[in-house]
């Protein structure tokens, strides 16, 4: 047999429903509001019944006071339950409703009184005030229970206070008008807590098909999850309201951006200022794995619109990526120049084979000095002029590159660059991206030809590439500096229109410039000043060396002779 389930124990407390919990706190509140508004109404009700039944008391009170006739006769007779005064109060009584009309003298006797056996008694409460000639209105309690009071002095016709008037009006009269008035209260606040549960109603529905009827409890759980998420992931988040700024900065997207909890708040333009990455951010530029730079940082960004009007961006740093992609073009390239000198070199090896076959051993010497000195000699000359030696590699490796393209790489005579730079790794990057271009622009042209020039001016290092290429038309020239702007074939590895934005990013940042215009004979040049780039010179002077002839670097000079 199988056991006996447990018993469910009946839990007490709040639902775990956020529905139910916003409908049960709304009525609580809704009626909490209710019972404190009646509760409020309900104590100056009393209060104003009372005021209004001693008013009414003293209001009698005054008019027996005025009958001319009572005070003659308090003076003319003596206290008896059928004197003129009694049966004068008595009409007087019955006709105002009220619950007794005693009339005194000076000594506090009474001339009437509702109660047969108090005519000729002294009254039961203080008469001083009243006789004193002032009018009281007050809530007491006397020989017939509690009352609402009025006092009067009354007067004889020379206006000399002779006696007094007091009325009282039967205190559980005004509380039964008060008790009166409690269902009709009660009826409308009843209606009003109506009202304020269908309204609880209302919105508790709304809050449930916006939450997804999720418990406080959960919804509390998705926050931390989110926080922990966001702030976890290798990946910029970046969060906009319906207006345009900035909601939310995850620690990838501050460090990749740049900036702090301060951009909350504001728009992309004014966090980041103006680019690309903050038109991206704003939505002004559209797609998907959109390429912006921002300061040395290739990024990838994507923006999704969500349901409130605002949007999510993710930002993915692209940088080792790049470099690694532009690494591997430049490594197909020396393979296939590597190639190219390998078949040059089999070439030779016959030739020096054929001479030596046919026993021409001086001519073999030679052909193998004058091949080997070539070489050397264009080595020499480039780190002659560029004392970098990452510089003057990079050069000798494009030479290699252009001479399998068929492009004349020329180190301009004027090309003077000492060895105090102090960002070479910067330097070497917009020299190779320069250079590339310039090889993409003239390869497969006739008498194709790319010049490249370094020279200092103090500590500012002036950098000139230039080329026999279509050159770039006017309308383009600040328009291939955008990111992601290129007319060539994406490569394999990622997408184009980084190169130029990079080298404009890296000479700003140094307070320089990079521009493009039209070269002597047509064709580009690109021109990027970079101010502050070299090391203050020695103290000892350094001669400056004699100019030396511009020469084709590497195969320059075959591809000049073809």
């Amino acid at each position: 047999m199988s056991p006996t389930p447990p018993a469910r124990r009946l839990r007490l407390g709040m639902p775990r429903r956020m529905f139910s919990q916003v409908l049960l706190m709304q009525l609580a509140i809704a009626a909490g509001v209710v019972v404190l508004a009646t509760g409020l109404f309900l104590a100056p009700l009393g209060n104003q019944l009372d005021d209004q039944a001693m008013r009414r008391a003293l209001a009698i009170a005054q008019t027996t006071a005025a009958v001319p006739q009572i005070a003659e006769d308090l003076q003319s007779t003596r206290p008896s339950v059928d004197g003129p005064v009694q049966r004068e109060a008595e009409r007087i009584r019955k006709a105002s409703g009220a619950e007794y009309v005693v009339v005194m003298n000076l000594h506090g006797t009474r001339w009437s009184h509702t109660d047969l056996k108090q005519v000729g008694g002294h009254v039961s409460t203080d008469p001083s005030q009243a006789l004193a000639g002032k009018d009281v209105m007050e809530i007491d309690s006397g020989t017939l229970g509690r009352s609402a009071r009025g006092k009067v002095p009354l007067r004889d016709a020379d206006g000399t206070i002779i006696g007094a008037v007091s009325v009282g009006i039967e205190y559980d009269s005004v509380r039964a008008r008060l008790i009166h008035a409690i269902p009709g209260l009660f009826a409308y606040a009843g209606g009003a807590l109506a009202v304020g549960a269908l309204a609880a109603w209302l919105i508790s529905r709304r809050v449930h098909r916006q939450t997804r009827d999720l418990a406080f409890s959960d919804i509390s759980a998705l926050l931390s999850e989110r926080e922990a998420m966001l702030h976890g992931i290798r990946e910029g988040v970046v969060a906009l309201d319906r207006a345009g700024r900035v909601r939310l900065l995850n620690d990838e997207a501050q460090r990749l951006l740049g900036i702090g909890d301060e951009a909350v708040g504001t728009p992309p333009d004014e966090a980041l200022g103006e680019g690309r990455t903050a038109d991206v951010l704003a939505g002004r530029v559209t797609g998907t794995d959109l390429v912006a730079v921002r300061g040395q940082r290739v990024l990838v960004v994507n923006r999704m619109p969500t349901d409130d009007g605002g949007a999510v961006a993710t930002l993915r740093d692209r940088t080792e990526l790049e470099q690694l992609g532009r690494e591997l073009d430049s490594t197909r390239g020396l393979i296939d120049a590597l190639r190219a000198q390998d078949h040059e070199h089999a070439n030779r090896m016959h030739t020096l084979l054929g001479l030596l076959e046919l026993e021409m051993f001086d001519d073999a010497v030679d052909f193998v000095g004058e091949v080997v000195g070539d070489h050397r000699a264009t080595a020499e000359q480039v780190t002659e002029k560029i004392g970098d030696a990452l510089l003057a590699a990079l050069l000798v490796g494009k030479a290699t590159v252009a001479a399998e393209r068929g492009v004349a790489l020329w180190v301009s005579d004027r090309t003077r660059l000492p060895d105090r730079l102090i960002d070479p790794r910067g330097l070497v990057t917009v020299v190779g991206n320069l250079v590339d271009n310039a090889l993409d622009a003239v390869a497969g042209t006739p008498h194709a030809r790319v010049e490249v020039e370094l020279r200092t001016e103090g500590r500012t290092a002036v950098l000139r590439v230039r080329d026999t290429g279509p050159g770039i038309p006017d309308a383009q020239r600040e328009l291939i500096f955008t990111e992601g702007w290129s007319t060539k074939k994406p490569p394999a590895h990622g997408k184009r229109g980084i190169g130029l934005s990079l080298v404009r990013r890296l000479a700003e940042r140094q307070g320089g410039s990079a521009t493009v215009g039209e070269a002597a004979g047509g064709g580009a040049e690109f021109t990027v000043v970079l101010p502050e780039a070299l090391t203050e010179p020695d103290p000892e002077p350094v001669p400056d060396p004699q100019p030396v002839p511009a020469v084709p670097v590497l195969g320059a000079v075959e591809e000049e002779s073809r």
